[in-house]
């Protein structure tokens, strides 16, 4: 026997699936599976394995569940299993697990443990070799992470007190009471919203997380709930808007969302009316040339968490892309968090646009010792922390996530240039701006980083 143990990593939403498997019995369970499920069909098919289970551990707010989608494409061979804990309710066929459960596949055995807190039903699985009582791993989901915990502010003020308490008990009596040797084996890496300051490094152990993971060696509930306030990050947009599509049923795809490709005079016609226009080209391109009112988001893995913040998903969302080529792949990061709903996309590119003699507007780039010397406004985009740490005298704070909703703070006919660390989050604002009227506005490509590189004078946080 060979156990067969992945974790599958999706980059931009810092989400970590897992397989499970047996290769001398032939079954295998995938746990919190993304919407692009090839990716499991493909390992089972390369172990010789079949999928008979696939498991959630809670119901997800910060990615689209693949699990129906996985389940749908393996037949009647494959049962969908989800918590029940605390009343938990689903619109789709599942067959209910609780506490206690256990599931073997071959000499692989997983358990079921009721882990409250971020989330009231949500779950862990213990790994454990055929019938040893002592777990060598463990499936902690979104309740414990590598230097951090879940946060349990995600389903309102009015239930934050009592998930509070209930991860506290969690990670003090049930984390904190395995062995130091077994390896936690997390839903998210760095990079996610789903807990504070998660860790870089993609697994631990009980043991270390004991000696170094701050919320951990928090004691006292008081001190705890005082800890999770403070380190709290803001909610993205699209967390409780994917919290009701994952408890209600994901649509069942059979295959990456369609889009068809538009001549630029069908795509001009198409995007007339307050269309979502989402251009995923390089920043430098998209500032030289562009369709007038799109939003930039570059075709990065960050591409997910970006259109999961600024972007509609009950609005068609049409697409302007480098290359043709990579449409497959933007699709793939955009139905990670729930877009299905494609208009169209720009065939050929925007220089099918510009030899069509259609409109561009532009954004002019502007460099760090440009932006040292001129008469502008400096906007700064990037988190809370980064901010404080140090930034461009003069400037003017909004994080980027917030920016939609504060642009009354902003004057229209200021000249406003802005940065980040490093310039995608930059161009994703000044292309807001841009699509918000705003007339005099730059983008800064190298941003922070370029700032700082250059010995320019830095300010503290007041």
């Amino acid at each position: 026997m060979t156990l067969r143990f992945e974790q599958i990593l999706a980059d931009g939403v810092a989400q970590c699936s897992y397989l499970v498997g047996d290769d001398d019995a032939g079954v295998a369970a995938v746990i919190d599976p993304r919407p692009d499920v090839d990716v499991y069909l493909d390992l089972a098919r390369h172990y010789g394995l079949a999928i008979t289970h696939v498991f959630e551990t809670h119901i997800h707010a910060d990615f689209m569940s693949g699990a129906r989608e996985l389940v749908a494409r393996l037949g009647d061979q494959a049962r969908l299993c989800v918590s029940v804990e605390d009343g938990a309710q689903y619109d789709f066929e599942y067959e209910a697990i609780r506490g206690g459960d256990s599931f073997t596949f071959g000499d692989a055995r997983m358990v079921v443990r009721h882990t409250p807190g971020h989330t009231p039903e949500h779950v862990a699985f213990l790994l454990h070799e055929g019938d040893t009582e002592d777990p060598w791993g463990v499936l902690t989901g979104d309740s414990f992470f590598v230097d951090s915990v879940g946060r349990p502010d995600l389903l309102g003020d009015d239930q934050t007190e009592e998930l509070t308490e209930k991860l506290f008990r969690t990670t003090q009596d049930f984390y904190m009471g395995l062995p130091d040797g077994v390896i936690i084996y997390p839903c998210h890496g760095a990079g996610s919203e789903c807990g504070p300051d998660i860790g870089d490094r993609m697994s631990s152990t009980i043991g270390y997380e004991r000696r170094h993971n701050k919320y951990v060696q928090i004691t006292e509930l008081d001190a705890f709930k005082a800890a999770m306030t403070e380190d709290a990050p803001p909610v993205p947009t699209h967390y409780p808007r994917l919290k009701k599509v994952n408890a209600g049923g994901p649509p069942v795809m059979a295959n990456l969302p369609r889009v068809p490709p538009l001549t630029p005079g069908l795509f001009a016609e198409a995007t007339g009316n307050n269309a979502q226009v989402l251009d995923v080209r390089d920043m430098q391109a998209f500032g030289g040339g562009h369709i007038p009112g799109s939003i930039n988001i570059g075709a990065q893995p960050e591409l997910s968490v970006w259109a999961g913040w600024l972007l509609d998903p009950e609005k068609p969302l049409y697409l302007v892309l480098e290359d043709d080529s990579r449409l497959d792949e933007v699709l793939t990061l955009l139905w990670r968090v729930g877009f299905t709903d494609f208009g169209g996309y720009l065939a050929r590119g925007i220089g099918a646009w510009r030899e069509t003699g259609l409109e561009l507007r532009r954004i002019p780039q502007m460099t760090v010792h440009e932006l040292a010397e001129a008469d502008v406004l400096p906007l700064d985009v990037r988190k809370d922390e980064e901010w404080q740490a140090g930034h461009v005298p003069e400037a003017k704070h909004i994080f980027l996530g917030e920016l939609p909703e504060s642009l009354g703070e902003l004057d229209r006919s200021a000249e406003i240039a802005t940065y980040c660390a490093s310039g995608f989050r930059a161009s994703i604002a000044s292309s807001i701006l841009a699509a918000n009227g705003f007339e005099k506005v730059w983008n800064v490509p190298g941003s922070w980083k370029a700032w700082t590189g250059a010995g320019l004078k830095v300010a503290a946080h007041a």
